[in-house]
């Protein structure tokens, strides 16, 4: 029996022709994906540290990088702290006295104004003197303060504001001693007018100056003070790194000491108690500064501007004879010697102050002797407003302006014992500020320095190592 031959079987699509079966071209070739060029660097790297001179070489380059950043850290954290402290001691504290400088000034011209007026055309030469050279000083300072400051500030603002503000109220004040040495009653109206625009606008815009000095002042303290964190981190890091690497080395040679390694490590550490040592003696510095002298200047500079306000209060009680009042819980009292009772006590608790922040007998003894003026002051006082609220004018003119016994002795002996207590305080601030400054001296190059050097210890130490496998 003949059976038909079999088929057999084929796999699908076994009898399509593809067309580079039909043309006879050979199929294309798969192109494997290529790395990127991190994914090869990284594949090298573990090709190196495979084997233990590979190892060595990432030690040392880490070793290098880290004791390099250490040194770059340190530089730069030291010489912002540095400059911040120059700052201190050359611009910004300095400013900061100036513009107390410019508001007692302004506030004792108004003074010596008042004094003068009083004095009729028996002004002495004094008084007119000293009436002209506050105002040269507050004009000079003034020019001081606008170089100083920054475009568009606020302070540059008040600046310019004094400097529009001064030139009127000399106009003023001389068109008041003009009609007062005439007899005329206007040259009154004139002087008030004088000291409202100084009350009202120039001594506010001089405190604004002042105050913008303060903050300026405080900023720089704040910049360089904080310790160095960052580069204290990375020294630390950079130690701890040397010290493995040489515990490393001791686990694999048995030798104990690695010359190039024990070097950088020294100059590490030299490098890290330098910089924590010296910003510590620094920053100590930089705080006395201000503890013993900017705390104390600032509240001796409000003591003498109380004292100042006072004074021509005073003064302007007088001239003004009643004519200007303020009403206070329904009762009605004559303003300026409203205003003077104010100030006075704006003095007492600011010698208070004064004599609790004074650290020695230099600092202490002119703030107590300024206290005993004042007392004498306010008795003095109350004798010429009894004289004044009596009708005796005369009487209350003598014992604020006359010769002997008058409130103008106590307040000059007030002015007199706070300046020297300034002085006193001043010096203070300027000799710890500096010592403050100086214990930062050379930290910024000596970091570069020692940096460099326990990199290239580092490196030479891991190089002798390598060498052994030459």
């Amino acid at each position: 029996m003949t059976h038909p031959p079999t088929k057999s079987a084929a796999p699908p699509g076994a009898g399509t022709v593809l067309p580079a079966q039909r043309t006879g071209s050979p199929a294309p070739e798969v192109t494997p994906r290529r790395r990127t060029a991190f994914a090869e660097g990284v594949g090298q790297v573990r090709a190196a540290v495979t084997t233990e001179p590979g190892r060595l070489r990432l030690i040392g380059a880490v070793l290098a990088v880290l004791i390099v950043a250490f040194g770059a850290v340190t530089a730069w954290q030291m010489t912002d702290r540095a400059a911040a402290a120059d700052d201190v001691l050359h611009r910004s504290q300095p400013l900061s006295s100036g513009a107390a400088d410019i508001y007692r000034s302004l506030a004792d011209a108004n003074t010596a104004a008042a004094s003068g007026f009083l004095a009729g055309g028996q002004e002495t030469a004094a008084s007119r003197a000293r009436y002209e050279s506050d105002i040269r000083t507050a004009a000079a300072k003034l020019v001081t303060a606008a170089a100083n400051s920054e475009p568009g500030s606020p302070s540059e603002a008040a600046v310019a504001k004094l400097n529009k503000l001064l030139p009127e109220y000399k106009g003023l004040v001389e068109r008041a001693s003009v009609y007062n040495r005439q007899g005329y009653p206007v040259g009154g109206a004139y002087l008030r007018y004088a000291n409202e625009k100084m009350q009202k606008e120039m001594l506010p815009a001089a405190e604004d100056l002042y105050t913008k000095e303060n903050g300026r002042l405080s900023s720089d303290y704040a910049d360089a003070t904080p310790y160095p964190w960052a580069a204290i981190v990375l020294g630390l890091l950079a130690l701890l790194a040397l010290g493995w690497a040489q515990l490393r080395h001791y686990r694999r040679t048995n030798r104990l000491l690695n010359h190039g390694l024990v070097a950088a490590s020294a100059a590490t550490v030299v490098t890290l108690l330098w910089l924590v040592v010296g910003h510590s003696f620094a920053r100590a510095g930089l705080d006395g500064s201000y503890d013993h002298g900017v705390r104390s200047l600032n509240v001796l500079h409000d003591a003498r501007i109380a004292s100042l306000k006072a004074r021509g209060n005073e003064n302007l009680s007088l001239v003004s004879r009643g004519a200007e009042t303020v009403t206070v819980d329904g009762r009605t009292y004559d303003a300026y010697y409203y205003d003077f009772d104010q100030d006075m006590t704006a003095l007492a608790k600011g010698l208070s102050q004064a004599a609790a922040l004074a650290d020695d007998q230099a600092g202490s003894k002119p703030v107590q002797a300024a206290q005993g003026n004042m007392k004498v002051w306010k008795e003095r006082h109350a004798d010429a407003r009894s004289e004044d609220e009596n009708g005796d004018y005369q009487a209350a003119l003598d014992k604020v302006i006359g010769d002997k016994g008058a409130t103008a002795e106590c307040f000059d002996s007030v002015d007199a014992n706070l300046k020297n207590a300034l002085a006193h305080e001043e010096r203070e601030f300027q000799e710890r500020a500096t010592d403050g400054r100086d214990a930062m001296s050379g930290l910024p190059i000596g970091a570069a320095m020692l940096g460099v050097a326990a990199a290239s210890g580092a490196l030479f130490g891991i190089g002798r190592r390598l060498s052994e496998y030459r």
